[in-house]
């Protein structure tokens, strides 16, 4: 067998001659031998395939969300999950808006009606809840804090009725005892320290589960931190930890209602009725994905 110096490979293969020597050094080049400090490459070996190329890894769910935020894409996922899940999140607490009338406000900033009667507030806060999901998007990755918090809650009821009134504090935490499902929560003294405490413990995990996210859920609305508005900004959060751990999220539709309200009250009791529902609610969203196109994880 007849070999070749690296200088004359180099110039066969149309390389640098420092690139033959890192090909050999790494064994990439058949039957090629050292001499001293000298290369000797076989005169029909072949030139080496690239293996630096990065291979393309899917994009996340997120990713796609904040590219489609950025490029006001519609007809997207993007478009998909800011029309369903504003619309059953605030239908949940008792908007009268309906699927169409929500879809029409996100997609004209406008609202048509006939021979019908609106609820100001339900108008309201359907765009603001539009502006929440554009913060959960913009800030997925960022640590969960009281003051994050407390910034979709402001976004949520600003400018609403409640927002008008004296004792109602928004942005802020509630100043009056509240119930929620018929049981007690955390009185307004008890509130700040509360939230502290728990979100140090749920922070302190580094790697969040589906589980994780749902007991911190749970959590936050027996704490209900808020005079109004606690359904809707945890179900935002939720949403929010599912983007950043990289699970697919949920919306709770009005079907699921029943099952949903159920499951926060029997947390300690089964932990099932709750995570069935949400993995329900999961599935549907993967629905979604498939029909998009989307890349996750089974």
């Amino acid at each position: 067998m007849r070999y070749l110096l690296v200088k004359e490979v180099a110039k066969k293969w149309n390389i640098s001659e420092r690139s033959v020597r890192n090909y050999c050094t790494q064994g990439r080049v058949d039957e090629a031998r050292l001499n001293g400090k000298t290369w000797e490459i076989p005169e029909d070996a072949q030139k080496p395939g690239r293996i630096n190329r990065k291979k393309e890894v899917p994009k996340t769910l997120l990713e796609i969300l904040q590219e489609e935020k950025k490029n006001r894409y519609s007809g997207g996922i993007y478009h998909k999950t800011q029309i369903d899940l504003t619309y059953n999140s605030n239908h949940i607490e008792g908007s009268r808006l309906t699927h169409d009338q929500t879809r029409y406000i996100f997609e004209t900033n406008t609202i048509g009606i006939e021979n019908e009667v609106l609820n100001v507030d339900d108008v309201i806060e359907t765009a603001n809840h539009f502006r929440c999901i554009e913060l959960i998007i913009d800030n997925a990755k960022s640590t969960l804090t009281e003051k994050f918090i407390k910034e979709l809650h402001l976004t949520l009821k600003n400018g609403t009725s409640d927002s008008r009134k004296d004792w109602f504090t928004v942005g802020d935490y509630k100043k009056f005892p509240n119930e929620v499902g018929g049981m007690e929560t955390a009185s307004p003294e008890e509130v700040s320290e509360k939230m502290k405490s728990f979100l140090m413990e749920y922070n302190g995990k580094k790697r969040k589960t589906f589980e994780d996210i749902l007991e911190f859920h749970v959590k936050f609305e027996r704490i209900h931190p808020f005079q109004d508005g606690n359904g809707r900004v945890g179900r935002l959060i939720m949403f929010k930890e599912c983007l950043k751990y990289n699970i697919v999220p949920f919306i709770i539709e009005d079907d699921l209602k029943m099952f949903y309200y159920r499951g926060l009250k029997e947390w300690n009791i089964e932990k099932g009725y709750l995570t069935d529902t949400c993995l329900t609610a999961q599935d549907r969203y993967k629905a979604y994905l498939k029909y998009f196109r989307i890349d996750f994880a089974e």
